[in-house]
């Protein structure tokens, strides 16, 4: 047992012991030659201007200084610890690799995010100022007496490193704060030592002026030397002033500065129990709170050994000021060293001055891995005569937004304040869901403090650490138990340092103590709804009107009466028909004056909706019943309201027929409609993908695209029509770069062709499109959780909903339009005078006619090079290109041609040619070549050179080669490698390619054959497959091979072959193609096994593309031989393992001639650390025209160590077989274990009572256990009901899937479509038998999903709640 003295020691954030010391960096010395002048930005962060550094070897000796010196001009929560090239591919490790001109990028951590750096070099560096932390703060006026705001310039305390006793108190003024360079000079006068690097009091390192000033208020001051730890006492000194949200005053009474100077000194012993492990390696603390205010932390820190061992008392004098009457203490540890877990027997403190002794049985583990997981704990203080607090659990309800990138992945702290005190900050870190913070979700956690009284506001922000860690929280609710209240803190706002004000922490208050209303947050919802869909209602447009009870569109007849059964084409799709529009289905806007319309017929001009007297009809436009007022709701849908008497409402009933409130039941009725706007997608539309209210689909710097983009100009999206429904997307910001879908990326880098065509599908629920890829039918631009797009399969989710806006209408065009700009469109993009537009567009054009000339003005400039090409002796008169190939893109083809063709590459002539390349980042090839065409075909190419216009940097390419199909080697292109130093950054290498036809009979062909070879780095061009090794190519069961150069391409990824046969006995079986490199003995195998032409959805395709097969495992799948046994659905697999499940893996499609009757096909997957697999369950997404399969077999074969499985089905997957299951779950049958069986699990769905709880939603559930998962199945047929889901009815399912175990949970959703979405389910029983006992799980709900009821959500996750055998009456449940 000791006794050690110790003082108040401040710190606000208990950390993680990798934030307790500076972690030391091993790295090499170098010495650059020349002075060199480099731009650093920050990842992610467009606002930040940038720093210009000179690096030479006086400035920085190594790379470590370059980096300490950054910290301090970069913000970033953590130092710059990364530096990487501008699109984050390269990290840069030493000096030597830093160029000068050039620009990177900061980060703290391997992962970067790409910054428009055009846009970063406009903005001002706001941090350089001490003024840009709170420079919003100007719009909110702040109350006088807010408490904690600082109207007066910062005091900060200053001690010097290793020494608590020397400190000084510095006034942050604008002087001192102009850099973080000018104050370590001036700290270094105050502390009369070299400063130049500062510490938090508990370790961690202050990179930066920003860091510094959301400090808490001390820091430590430090030379070259690393943080040495001290008891460094800030109390005393900062009391007046504490930054919001740190304060830890309760009850300020008297004289502040008289108090101040008082001191009492208590000792405190502290029992660590005997239990095992029950010591620590962790800094403990301890926090005191009186009836007058808190005590800092005060750590406690010995001098003679190890504390807080197993078993032992430890004993400590402390001295802290006068803080009242002690009425509950806090203990916590910083979670440090090799065994931070502690348990607790006892405290017990001494007031030596009062002499007053207090006990407190503890009895806890302070532990991340015990309990619940908490490493700091309170506890009251029992006084005599004064009422004991007790110990609450506030529940603690978090909800992230629903903005795409909302979740976050960084550690967010909390700390919640009421009028007897705060909880201090606390991490919420255990959730009662699988992952915390995801976008839309909300969380749950359990906090635990002495209670607090009324609660009055909550401190909450993150670490900013990880990959994804800006976070939009939508509001909190703290449940208090004791007192049954609860309080909601509003925020809707971000936390991140690149959006919004930059904040990562807030303040948030509850107004008067009490919930803000549901009413309050509905309105600010319909808000912020109405500002992104005013634009339908501006005069001009021609509007539709969507009840989605009726299934109809608003319909005007001739004779004044209304309805909504205006039909639509199918589910997902519409059109207006000659009917619909001849019986007044559109409705123009005469009239908009805020919210309050005209809706006038577009067909019958006299007449306009109105409401008289309650009820709905036309009538002449103009008069006071004809105006309406627009109310949004959140969903996307709009109210019609009479404006001459509010509270009257456009309302129909089911049957369409108009209606009012009092006519029918609550489901009955609809008075939602959603909103279409005719004409949005015509030719030179620029219009805006919204992906939520405030959000678009942009195209980012590296050519990808993001759903999170602002809904600025750089945003908009050019529209080019194709056909009907069909059409392209141009960036208007980028011009030539087009949005497309293809090699399964997502992205803005298209050049105008097949891949950057897209099927609209309007989606008549929400008034959202869906953009399906024409080219690979059944993908869609979709959005992953962080907003980068992918190409996704169509859900309802949500992440293939885009809400169009437009900026500028387009015009019909009469003679069609094409699908790529000509050559001569081409060359006058920049300088053609806008033609003029018909009267209809006419109409339009004002309203945004200032966006329209925005538009204009901010097109980037052209990127203009001068090309010259050297002939040498033999001249051509063919078609000359060009393609230009970038780290970012490639442009072409560039036709290289004047007006004078003929006096172009005549022998040993120079011709030069001026062309515009646009975003491709650094060029590394080019391509060039002729089409073979005129009458002297063959060209002796001997140089081409590339100059840039503006900077005069020049590319060389000396070639001297023959481009001919008589002389060489027969190509008509050549490609060159960007040559640096003498030398090619990528080698020429020349790709054997063996071509296999099949043995099939009249496989051969005379047809063209070509070939493309795609790669890490681009590819190589199609070619045609011209000299053979053979006499005779591609001749029935021969292999021919072919040589192909071009730069190298890295690993190899796919091949696209093409075979131009013009009729069917020309038509061509490939078996496959292998290629290999020159000098090199591994081979790229891409299998083919099709018949090329062939056929998909009535359309004949000459071209397709091979994938490089690879994996660990070989599957066969082989479809029965039953008549119509093939599928046209796409069929995925899942194998689960004995550690993990592959998840689902897309074997492919059957509209690709895949899943044919009576056929085998193979596939290669990846298995890799799954473990011993247990099963597999394989399906389709039962689409397309025919998606019924007979499966036969799979056979899965490791290719190492060939072990086989083969699994018979022998069974239909289809929607009207067996059930209706589209997914079959088989065992894995082993030799050494019995295999799991296969279990009917009968599902007993309970709907609940309440109006409107029927649904006509598809139904999909998930049954969890301890061996695995269902998958996610449709509740197809009902065993005792036609109708399903109806109000107050016991629905029976039945689903068969490989034993799951012991039950543990479900998850329920549905995919809202339908009139009547919404759903109230009550329960979920689950009955199995197996041969080791019966299973009977209730599974409570009681609650909607509905996205209009409740919180919104329509999928949600149930807790088994407990086991029962008795079999009962289906009828009811207990509850």
């Amino acid at each position: 047992m000791s006794e050690t003295p110790s003082t108040s020691f401040s710190m606000i954030y208990p950390t993680s012991s990798e934030g307790q010391l500076p972690s030391s960096r091993h790295l090499s010395v170098t010495h650059p030659v020349v002075a060199k002048r480099i731009s650093f930005y920050k990842s992610g962060d467009s606002q930040f201007g940038g720093v210009r550094v000179v690096v030479n070897p006086r400035s920085f000796k190594t790379f470590d200084a370059l980096l300490d010196n950054l910290s301090r001009k970069v913000p970033l929560p953590f130092g710059v610890r990364n530096i990487s090239t501008p699109r984050g591919r390269h990290s840069i490790t030493s000096l030597e690799d830093l160029e000068d001109g050039e620009s990177y990028l900061c980060s703290h951590g391997r992962k970067v995010q790409p910054v428009d750096l055009d846009k970063a070099r406009r903005r001002r560096r706001p941090w350089h100022s001490s003024l840009a932390i709170t420079a919003h703060a100007h719009h909110s006026p702040v109350p006088a007496a807010a408490p904690g705001m600082l109207r007066a310039p910062r005091r900060l305390v200053v001690f010097r490193n290793g020494d608590p006793k020397t400190r000084r108190v510095v006034v942050l003024t604008k002087r001192v704060t102009q850099s973080f360079e000018a104050f370590l000079r001036h700290l270094t006068e105050v502390m009369q030592r070299p400063v130049t690097r500062l510490y938090a009091t508990d370790g961690r390192k202050v990179p930066s002026l920003q860091a510094m000033i959301l400090s808490s208020g001390a820091v430590v001051a430090a030379g070259r030397e690393p943080f040495k730890p001290g008891n460094y006492d800030i109390q005393k000194y900062l009391l007046p002033a504490r930054l919001p949200g740190i304060s830890h005053r309760v009850h300020p009474k008297g004289n502040a500065r008289s108090e101040s100077r008082k001191s009492v000194n208590w000792k405190v012993s502290i029992i660590t129990s005997d239990l095992p492990n029950a010591g620590t390696s962790s800094q403990i603390y301890i926090i005191l709170y009186g009836q007058h205010r808190s005590s800092a932390p005060i750590y406690l820190y010995g001098t003679d050994g190890a504390r807080f061992q197993d078993g032992c008392e430890d004993i400590f004098t402390i001295t802290v000021g006068d803080i009242g009457t002690l009425f509950k203490i806090r203990i916590g540890h910083t979670n440090s060293g090799l065994s931070p877990s502690w348990h607790c027997k006892e405290i017990q403190l001494w007031n030596m001055n009062s002499r007053k002794q207090f006990y407190i049985p503890v009895q806890r583990w302070l532990a991340r891995d015990q309990e619940d997981g908490e490493i700091c704990r309170e506890f009251p203080v029992l006084n005599k005569g004064q009422p004991i607090f007790p110990v609450t659990i506030y529940e603690v309800h978090v909800a992230t937004g629903e903005l795409w990138n909302a979740g976050t992945v960084a550690n967010v702290y909390m700390s919640i304040y009421g009028e007897k005190g705060d909880t201090g900050s606390r991490q919420l870190f255990r959730s009662k869901t699988s992952f915390s913070f995801l976008r839309g979700q909300t969380d749950t956690f359990s906090l635990e403090a002495v209670h607090l009284g009324d609660l009055y506001k909550i401190v909450i922000g993150h670490d900013g650490l990880g990959p994804g860690n800006g976070w939009f929280l939508e509001d909190v609710v703290v449940k208090d138990p004791t007192t049954n209240r609860e309080y909601t803190f509003f925020c809707h706002r971000w936390l991140d340092q690149g959006e919004d004000d930059g904040k990562i922490v807030r303040e948030l208050y509850a107004r008067d103590y009490n919930i803000i209303s549901a009413r309050q947050k509905l309105e600010f919802n319909r808000k912020e709804t109405w500002a992104a869909e005013s634009w339908k209602f501006m005069k001009g447009n021609t509007l539709q009107f969507y009840n989605r009870l009726t299934g109809g569109f608003v319909r005007l007849h001739p004779n004044g009466t209304v309805d909504a059964v205006g039909k639509k084409t199918d589910k997902y799709e519409w059109k207006l028909t000659a009917l619909l529009v001849k019986f007044g289905g559109l409705f123009d806007v005469i009239f908009n004056k805020e919210n309050i319309c005209i809706f006038q017929s577009h067909k019958i001009r006299h007449l306009s909706l109105a409401l008289d007297n309650g009820s709905v009809a036309g009538m002449a436009s103009g008069g006071a019943s004809t105006k309406l007022r627009v109310l949004y709701q959140p969903n996307r849908c709009a109210l019609l309201e009479s404006a001459l008497v509010p509270g009257h409402m456009v309302i129909f009933d089911h049957h369409g027929k108009i209606a009012d409130e009092s006519s029918a039941g609550y489901a009955n009725l609809s008075k939602e409609f959603v909103v279409f706007v005719k004409g949005m997608f015509l030719n030179s539309a620029v219009i805006l993908l919204a992906t939520s209210l405030c959000q678009a689909l942009c195209i980012q710097p590296d050519g990808s695209c993001t759903g999170v983009g602002n809904q600025s100009e750089k945003s908009y999206w050019k529209v080019h029509k194709i056909s009907s429904g069909i059409c392209m997307f141009e960036s208007v910001k980028n011009a030539q770069m087009y949005l497309r879908i293809k090699d399964g990326q997502c992205d803005g880098t298209g050049t105008g062709d097949i891949d950057c065509h897209f099927k609209i599908k309007k989606n008549l629920e929400n008034a959202s499109i869906s953009l399906e890829s024409v080219k690979n039918p059944g993908l869609f631009v979709g959005l992953q959780s962080d907003g980068q797009a992918k190409p996704v399969i169509y859900t309802k989710n949500g992440s293939v909903f885009f809400y169009p806006q437009v900026i500028k209408f387009g015009r019909e065009d009469p003679t069609g339009i094409s699908a790529t700009p000509s050559k001569e469109e081409e060359k006058i993009r920049g300088s053609k005078k806008r033609q003029e537009t018909p009267p209809e567009s006419e109409a339009r054009g004002p309203l945004l006619s200032s966006t329209a000339k925005e538009i204009s003005e901010t097109l980037l400039s052209e990127d203009e090079w001068k090309v010259l090409v050297l002939t040498g002796n033999t001249g051509t008169q063919a078609n000359v290109t060009l393609w230009v190939y970038g780290d970012e893109g490639v442009t072409g083809p560039i036709s290289l041609s004047k007006d004078s063709s003929e006096q172009l590459f005549l022998p040993r002539q120079e011709d030069e040619f001026q062309i515009e390349i646009r975003n491709i980042g650094i060029i590394y090839k080019i391509r060039i070549g002729h089409d073979g065409t005129s009458e002297q075909p063959e060209w002796n190419l001997q140089r081409v050179t590339m100059q840039h216009i503006k900077s005069k940097k020049t590319l060389d390419f000396p070639v001297n080669v023959w481009l001919s199909r008589i002389q060489g080697d027969g190509d008509l292109v050549c490609e060159l490698p960007v040559v640096e130093g003498g030398q090619a950054i990528f080698p020429l290498v020349r790709y054997h390619v063996d071509v296999h036809t099949g043995q099939l009979k009249q496989a051969e062909t005379e047809s063209d054959v070509s070939l493309c070879l795609f790669g890490e780095r681009g590819d190589s061009g199609l070619r045609l497959l011209y000299k053979s090794n053979m006499p005779v190519k591609f001749q029935r069961g021969q292999i021919d091979t072919f040589q192909v150069e071009a730069v190298s391409l890295g690993k190899l990824q796919k091949v696209l072959l093409r075979c131009e046969a013009s009729d069917k006995s020309q038509y061509w079986y490939c078996e496959k193609v292998v290629v290999r490199e020159s000098g090199t003995t591994s081979e790229s195998t891409f299998t083919c096994e099709r018949w090329l032409p062939f056929m998909s959805q009535g359309i004949i395709h000459s071209e397709i593309e091979l994938f490089l097969q690879e994996g660990d495992w070989k599957v066969t799948v082989i479809t029965g031989d039953l008549e119509d046994a093939g599928t046209t659905a796409t069929v995925s697999l899942s194998v689960y393992g004995e550690t993990r499940c592959s998840g689902p893996i897309i074997l492919g499609s059957g509209k690709h001639q895949l899943f044919n009757s009576n056929s085998a096909d193979i596939f290669k997957i990846n298995l890799k650390d799954i473990g011993e697999i247990y099963k597999i369950r394989i399906g389709h997404d039962n689409r397309g025209k025919d998606p019924r399969w007979y499966l036969e077999e799979i056979r899965l074969e490791n290719i190492d160590t060939r072990e086989l499985f083969c699994l018979t089905v022998d069974s239909w997957i289809a929607e009207n077989e067996n059930g209706g299951d589209t997914w079959k779950e088989m065992p894995v049958v082993r030799t050494n274990k019995a295999p799991l069986p296969v279990v009917a699990y009968e599902i007993y769905v309970y709907t609940g009572r309440k109006p409107g709880a029927e649904t006509e939603s598809n139904v999909f559930i998930n049954l969890i256990g301890t061996r695995g998962d269902s998958g996610n199945r449709r509740l197809h047929q009902s065993k005792n009901n036609k109708v399903k889901f109806q109000r107050g009815q016991v629905d029976i399912f039945s689903i068969e899937a490989v034993s799951l175990g012991k039950l543990k949970k479900v998850l329920i959703s549905h995919n809202g479509i339908g009139p009547g979405n919404g759903w109230f389910l009550e329960s979920i029983v689950v009955k199995s038998e197996e041969e080791d006992g019966n299973q009977e799980v209730l599974f409570p709900c009681n609650r909607w999903l509905d996205e209009y009821q409740d919180d919104g959500k329509t999928e949600r996750e149930l807790l088994a709640e407990r086991s029962f055998s008795a079999a009962g009456d289906t009828g009811s449940v207990a509850s």
